[in-house]
């Protein structure tokens, strides 16, 4: 079984022109008409029968001839509203880009796909491929699960990876336990009166209830959490007016609250809603908050991502795998499935510039650019991780 590194090595070339073809042609959110048929195609081809369980999330599965549990294997395929600005021959020109590296999670569960067609007979069990949209949106997951995606045969353990800009290529980490942070994405409406700039007194300022917004909500950070826990509120959107001299009826605010505890994630939510209204409600205005989507923070099982986590020391070697405990405060739309079943989240490491100045950029920047070298390795993670749990777990 050690030898599938070396099958997925001679299945590299086809791994770059399948990634190549993604990356030229990215989609963005939930609906990847083109990403999804060329998916499915891909599938039929390795001699699957792919199905559509909900709009462009799609499940295969292999295995089944000998008893057992069933694993699974999550790749996502969403792209982002970047406008991609590498050199590679390849590059996407349709305004959007895989900035996050998705094309090559799609391309190694791909490779996985037909390494495991190979190595069928080692099977016991059955595991479900399953390549996922709007990972971005952080509502793809969720989908996914409300589809049935962990049913028919019911998931036992799943694993996906997530390819990682500035760490040096085929290096892996993994987190023990909460590792990625919750995401909840927030939009506060706030409603004024529109006035002429000259005469503020005739109109309610909605720009100045903002503004009040905006710093008091800092304050839960900085006087209501304690020292000892993690959140993050980030305003990226403030937008109000149309031109210089005139206070305009509304602002729209968007940004993200992010921590490792769920209960802080709600308690920073309630109270930002408190003082939204209260604020706007001080300066005679009203405003409203929503949350547009969320993601909850993402726990590794501990068991799981340990004994997998020796499976890949079998490919990468011993030094090469790095696991960690705590994490930092990106967030991950597979912790909905971490919620669900024992899995484990793994990073691969993508290139750092001193292997080419091309690598190291950040994760959506707009620069990024991935070794396509660690293709093969991501495919063997898959395939081998899978087949060795399901032995294991008779």
């Amino acid at each position: 079984m050690r030898e599938i590194i070396e099958s997925a090595k001679k299945i590299k070339d086809e791994m770059i022109t399948i990634r190549r073809h993604i990356h030229e042609n990215p989609e963005v959110g939930g609906h990847l008409p083109q990403t999804t048929e060329f998916v499915m195609d891909t599938l039929k081809k390795y001699g699957y029968e792919p199905t559509q369980i909900c709009d462009s999330g799609i499940v295969a599965t292999i295995g089944g001839k000998k008893p057992g549990k069933t694993f699974l294997l999550r790749a996502d395929m969403d792209a982002l509203p970047v406008k991609e600005q590498t050199n590679c021959t390849f590059q996407s020109t349709n305004g959007n880009m895989h900035a996050c590296g998705h094309d090559m999670h799609t391309t190694m569960l791909l490779g996985a796909a037909k390494l495991l067609r190979q190595y069928e007979d080692e099977i016991e069990g059955t595991i479900k491929i399953v390549f996922q949209p709007n990972e971005e949106g952080f509502k793809g997951a969720k989908e996914m699960i409300k589809a049935g995606v962990l049913e028919n045969p019911k998931v036992d353990a799943a694993m996906a990876l997530h390819v990682h800009s500035g760490t040096p290529s085929n290096v892996v980490l993994y987190g023990l336990g909460t590792s990625i942070a919750g995401c909840t994405i927030f939009r506060i409406v706030v409603n004024g009166t529109g006035c002429h700039g000259a005469m503020p007194e005739t109109g309610v300022d909605p720009i100045n209830i903002a503004a009040h917004i905006y710093l008091s909500i800092q304050e839960i950070i900085a006087r209501e959490i304690s020292a000892a826990e993690s959140a993050v509120v980030t305003m990226g959107k403030f937008a109000g007016g149309e031109t210089h001299n005139v206070i305009p009826d509304k602002v729209v605010m968007e940004g993200t609250i992010r921590y490792l505890s769920k209960d802080i994630g709600d308690f920073v939510f309630k109270r930002m809603e408190e003082i939204v209204v209260s604020t706007a409600k001080m300066f005679r205005g009203e405003a409203t908050m929503e949350e547009v989507a969320s993601v909850p923070p993402l726990a590794n099982d501990t068991d799981v991502a340990n004994e997998i986590g020796g499976y890949v020391k079998e490919i990468v070697g011993d030094k090469a795998v790095i696991s960690f405990e705590k994490g930092g405060m990106g967030s991950e739309d597979f912790a909905s499935y971490t919620r669900e079943v024992p899995c484990v989240y793994f990073l691969l490491g993508a290139g750092v510039k001193e292997e080419n100045p091309q690598y190291g950029y950040p994760m959506h920047h707009p620069c990024v650019a991935f070794n396509e070298d660690i293709l093969p390795t991501g495919a063997a993670m898959h395939a081998y991780g899978a087949i060795m749990w399901l032995k294991n777990h008779k």
